[in-house]
């Protein structure tokens, strides 16, 4: 029976005196278990435990000390006491070991204390803490307590009102502000920013900012420096006059002086730049601004000019040691570029900053180029209709040898492409002509990835290539990116890099513009992964119908998928049953009664063979689970259902994607085959790469059709004609003003989608509406041959549920497949 952890330690208390060396492993036991053991209930077990834990705590040692800190610490956050008796017992042992002579104890009980003084009274602060702290400050006591005391200082000021901390907390300020040691002024001003935003902006303007002066003419470097970061992070709460009469100055000055400083100022001096130049930002003289935008220049390519020859061998530690610093400079600046291009306004980005971001793409430090690849986003947004201006720096940086580089700018580069392609009139002048660029990047970027060890990174940047049916055309895609993704997915080792292959490859599937490759790929996904002789890839098969039912329409699924997915309940190997077993709740989601009638059959059907054939235990306990669920499932209907509206719309929305997309191929073959083109014809291919849909493109007044008895009214057939009609002159036209939605909205909520048309049955001169007929097919019956698959393909119909029957449909179906498993038993 287990024992509750404050009887153990009740238990164990007598002998912890008895045992001569307990103090070395025992108590460190019970103060980990002091954040359980602190029952409220059992005040007289917990108030002997505290005394023997202080009793242990004052000859503990240094890790007995850190996790007796990290406890207290846990007991606050877990409230496990009342603030009333934290502050009686535990707060008396922080304060008595804050000034402990290993440092890191120290710390670790400051850290604590501090986080104490959020919840602690007013009251209790002021008695038990602010009181001693008179003392603790003076130059009588050793520096390590007037350090203890700045910080305390800090934090105190946002617990009492103006008038206390002007009698009681400023004083002490002062006087810390001007301590004989330079490690307690640097501290003290570090902490003036605290006590500025607690005090408010009048008692800041007279009384820390003249503190903030004199400290920053310090003679110490670092007070200098705490005073320079201080008054950057303050610029907001001064106003005008203090920035141009006070603040301005000063940073000036201490900009001249850093280069003959200490690089560690020219480092932070980097960072706080692009602050800094915001904050004063509109007070600055055209002269001022040309000299900070110089400033930064220099600092950008600091320690690039000095050459020496000496080889990497040869190069003297000191040498290597400023090379590090300059190269952290050159890193802060690369972070502050955003800053400074608003600094510079984005127009002027091209004859102020372009030769400086060119710099920092190509610098020697993988760090550098690491920062800039993650505010490459950034820089894009600010350049807006200008950012055809970094596409060289885009390749340049895909194309890094470094993978960390990669890694960083692939975080964003759906965005990024994006504003590639559509970022102003500029851009699409020009964008075709550096596709021949881009392609090469990007696969020399996949095949790199794919060397490494890192698959992380390969498995994010082919997740990131769903992105690229939006950028570039099908047939690129279709030639330069799609058989790769056949290739992972039958070659790679590691898992995620075969669902992230799989899952891209259905995007690329979901918009490619041709019937033709469309069918090949179906084909080759069949035959290969569903068919194919190993369980691996029939596994993988499994996953990419999962991504399937997930992005295309329920339509699309059952034609070409269902098929091949339900004749894998016949495999030799289990874990393909079983996998099948997990996926068939989905499966059954893409039917729809009563069109679906004879697929839902043919599950059933599957199913049942399972229950009554399936031999391996596993795999049977998984089939009786899946056959709880599938009873428990509502069947989809042909009509509207209110419980399913908006997954039978999205589902809808996807369908009508998916027909669209058949029109403009037909569209296209229909067009002149010469080279004048038309003028609408750039709106024509903008609007077809543009592939962006969901809900967004319908209208709010959408009738929708629910079969049932006909009676329509004189207007309702009024508005499908004209419809029908203004769709009709839409297509003449060639300018399509559907809009194609963002696969992650489709994807999102693809788990609850549902559909009502057939993609078989498309006639060549349909006509896409939103009304009664929106989604129905005409002339099911004379489906044209450019529509046909060049090879036989698996597919099930929606129009045939009354000529056809299942039964015999299903076994003229799943005879072949039969067959080929007969043979693949005998070598599984």
């Amino acid at each position: 029976m287990r024992q509750n952890p404050s009887e153990t330690l009740r238990r164990v208390l007598p002998k912890v005196r008895a045992h001569e060396d307990a103090h070395l492993f025992t108590p460190r036991v019970w103060i980990s278990c002091l954040p359980r053991g602190c029952d409220p209930v059992e005040e007289d077990a917990y108030g002997k435990l505290f005394l023997v834990t202080q009793e242990v705590l004052h000859v503990a040692g240094v890790e007995m000390q850190l996790t007796a800190a990290v406890s207290f610490l846990t007991i606050l956050q877990d409230e496990s006491v009342s603030v009333h008796a934290y502050a009686h017992s535990f707060l008396q042992v922080i304060l008595l070991h804050l000034e402990h002579r290993d440092t890191g104890v120290s710390n670790a009980w400051l850290e604590t204390l501090l986080s104490v003084i959020e919840v602690l009274p007013k009251e209790t602060l002021r008695h038990e803490i602010l009181s001693p702290l008179v003392s603790k400050a003076q130059l009588s006591q050793t520096v390590q307590s007037r350090l203890i005391s700045c910080k305390i200082l800090g934090k105190l000021t946002n617990k009492f009102d103006a008038h206390t901390i002007k009698r009681e907390i400023l004083p002490l300020v002062k006087s810390l502000c001007q301590d004989v040691e330079y490690e307690v002024r640097s501290c003290m001003c570090r902490q003036l920013e605290n006590i500025a935003q607690g005090i408010g902006t009048e008692l800041t303007k007279s009384v820390v900012l003249p503190e903030l002066i004199e400290l920053s003419r310090d003679e110490g470097s670092s007070v200098r420096l705490a005073a320079f970061e201080t008054l950057v992070n303050l610029l907001d709460i001064f106003d005008t006059d203090d920035r141009s009469q006070t603040v301005l100055p000063l940073v000036k000055s201490f900009c001249e002086k850093s280069f003959k400083a200490d690089e560690s100022i020219l480092i932070s001096l980097s960072f706080h730049l692009g602050k800094l130049c915001h904050g004063l930002y509109g007070i600055l003289t055209p002269d001022q601004h040309l000299r900070f935008l110089e400033f930064y220049k220099k600092l950008c390519t600091l320690g690039l000019q000095q050459e020496n020859g000496h080889n990497d061998n040869q190069i003297p530690p000191q040498v290597l040691e400023q090379e590090k610093k300059f190269a952290s400079v050159r890193k802060n600046c690369a972070y502050n570029l955003p800053a400074m291009i608003v600094f510079v306004d984005p127009k002027n980005f091209h004859m102020e900053l372009y030769s400086t971001f060119f710099c920092l793409c190509h610098d020697p430090e993988v760090p550098v180029r690491y920062t800039i690849a993650i505010c490459f986003y950034e820089v894009s947004k600010l350049l807006n209709s200008g950012v055809y201006l970094i596409h060289k720096e885009l390749i340049t940086l895909l194309q890094d040898e470094s993978l960390e580089v990669l890694d960083a700018l692939i975080d964003h580069l759906p965005e990024i492409l994006e504003l590639m392609s559509t970022g102003g009139e500029s851009v699409q002048e020009t964008k075709f002509c550096s596709l021949p660029d881009l392609i090469p990047a990007l696969t020399a970027a996949e095949q790199r990835a794919a060397a490494s060890l890192k698959w992380r990174t390969h498995e994010k940047l082919l997740l990131k290539y769903s992105c690229l049916p939006h950028v570039i055309s099908s047939d690129q895609i279709y030639y330069r990116f799609l058989q790769r993704m056949f290739t992972i997915m039958m070659t790679n080792n590691v898992l995620p890099v075969q669902k992230a292959a799989s899952r891209t490859l259905c995007i690329f599937l979901r918009y490619n513009r041709k019937q033709e490759q469309r069918h090949e790929v179906i084909q080759k996904l069949i035959e290969q992964l569903g068919q194919g002789k190993s369980y691996w890839n029939r596994l993988r098969f499994l996953d990419t119908c999962e991504f399937i039912i997930e992005i295309f329409s329920k339509s699309f699924f059952c034609k070409y998928f269902f098929l091949p997915v339900i004749e894998l309940t016949h495999d030799p190997v289990a874990n393909v049953r079983m996998k099948l077993c997990c996926l068939l709740p989905k499966v059954k989601s893409t039917l729809k009664i009563p069109t679906d009638k004879h697929l839902l059959q043919q599950l059933e059907m599957c199913v049942r063979k399972l229950l009554c054939q399936e031999k391996d235990k596993d795999v049977l306990a998984v089939v009786k689970r899946t056959v709880v669920e599938l009873d428990r499932m509502e069947m989809s209907m042909d009509a509207f259902q209110k419980k399913f509206y908006e997954k039978d719309l999205l589902d809808q929305e996807k369908e009508r994607e998916e027909l669209l997309l058949l029109e403009m191929e037909q569209l296209e073959k229909e067009k002149p085959q010469n080279d004048g083109r038309p003028p609408n014809d750039k709106i024509f291919e903008k609007k077809r790469r543009d592939i962006k849909t969901p809900s967004q493109s319908l209208p709010k007044n959408i009738p929708i059709s629910v079969p049932g008895p006909s009676s329509s009214s004189p207007s309702t057939s009024k508005e499908i004609k004209k419809s029908k009609l203004i769709r009709s002159q839409s297509f003449n036209n060639q300018a399509f003003h559907a809009k194609y939605g963002n696969l992650e909205k489709c994807a999102s909520k693809a788990s609850a989608a549902g559909y009502t048309s057939s993609v078989s049955g498309l006639a060549k001169n349909s006509v896409l509406t939103l009304t009664d007929d929106s989604f129905r097919i005409r002339n099911a019956s004379s489906t044209p041959a450019s529509f046909s698959p060049a090879a036989p393909l698996p597919s099930t119909s929606r129009g045939t549920v009354g000529t056809a029957d299942p039964k015999s449909s299903g076994s003229k179906e799943t005879q072949p497949r039969k067959a080929t498993l007969k043979s693949r038993k005998s070598n599984p």
